[in-house]
């Protein structure tokens, strides 16, 4: 656990958000050793923050032991230079649970996802948000997606609730987040975060920046830091020219390959870090691996992408 407090510290970001992937051995459990290898080398590329355990990490795929011992992992491996923020849902009794379990093993926040199948009414979700946000002491980034989607007057709301820090929005409705931020910043003034969350949000990261949202989620780092880091900087400092020729010759085929296969925000993530040598082993069910020429273009994807980068020089 750091000692700085978690807004202060992702106010402004020095670099992406890490989401890392979770590491399994050959015989399908967690491989710690490789995971804390693959959160060391996030941190060490320049990743601000660490969120781990979250959708890229397998959330929905791991056992509270397994949660925890992952946890406890990435908080050794950040070794106090980033925060680490633990992923927590499902329903209230057991978001409580994992929140709990992120706290003991020296988390820094948690990332609080919707709740599990069922679709509520603002007053249950509100209700389900402030449960978690006073099981621990750890500030609380809700996730905005699927089944959880607020008005306006919730998100003032959870921005008045002692330990809510900020919202990440996954599902990619501007005007809902232009309304959200507008209602916040008159009824409940401060320093409540947004972020982008949606899958590869890079590409879509330019709208956010626009409604004053800089912070996002950045799977890409996981297996092309160099790549994902350029990209931050650019947008960080108004290269626009610069973010474009990403966003056209790595991002949007990235994006594009995707979208052929379900599951592929996580499992093509996951064959991106392998191509690049670090066997954090597949996906577990009910995930399912990428086809081999798919994997075949993500590697010729992430050679363009570097290649752009060369051509920057």
């Amino acid at each position: 656990m750091t000692s700085a407090p978690l807004a202060a510290r992702l106010t402004i970001p020095s670099g992406p958000l890490f989401f890392p992937v979770t590491a399994y051995g050959p015989d399908g459990s967690v491989d710690l050793d490789t995971y804390g290898t693959h959160v060391r080398r996030g941190v060490e590329a320049g990743a601000a923050a660490v969120f781990a355990c979250c959708g890229t990490g397998e959330f929905h795929a791991l056992t509270p032991e397994e949660f925890e011992a992952c946890v406890r992992a990435a908080v050794e491996a950040a070794d106090g230079r980033v925060p680490v923020v633990a992923g927590a849902g499902y329903g209230t009794a057991l978001a409580v649970r994992y929140a709990r379990l992120a706290e003991a093993a020296g988390a820094d926040g948690l990332l609080a996802m919707p709740p599990y199948l069922v679709v509520a009414g603002q007053e249950g979700l509100l209700r389900h948000y402030r449960e978690v946000a006073a099981a621990t002491a750890l500030p609380v980034i809700v996730y905005q997606r699927d089944n959880a989607v607020f008005t306006p007057e919730t998100v003032v709301a959870l921005a008045r609730t002692d330990g809510i820090i900020g919202l990440k929005d996954g599902l990619g409705d501007l005007d809902l987040m232009q309304r959200v931020i507008s209602a916040v910043r008159t009824e409940a003034p401060g320093d409540f975060l947004y972020f982008n969350g949606l899958p590869t949000a890079e590409q879509t990261q330019l709208a956010y920046r626009a409604l004053g949202v800089t912070l996002y989620s950045s799977a890409v780092f996981c297996f092309a830091p160099e790549i994902a880091l350029a990209f931050h900087q650019a947008l960080r400092t108004g290269d626009d020219a610069t973010v474009h020729k990403l966003l056209d010759g790595f991002y949007r085929p990235f994006v594009e390959l995707r979208a052929r296969g379900r599951g592929y925000a996580v499992a093509l993530v996951k064959a991106g870090v392998r191509l690049r040598g670090l066997d954090v082993g597949e996906v577990r069910p009910p995930l399912h691996e990428p086809a081999g020429d798919h994997v075949k273009q993500l590697a010729d994807v992430i050679e363009r992408g570097h290649a752009l980068l060369e051509e920057a020089k």
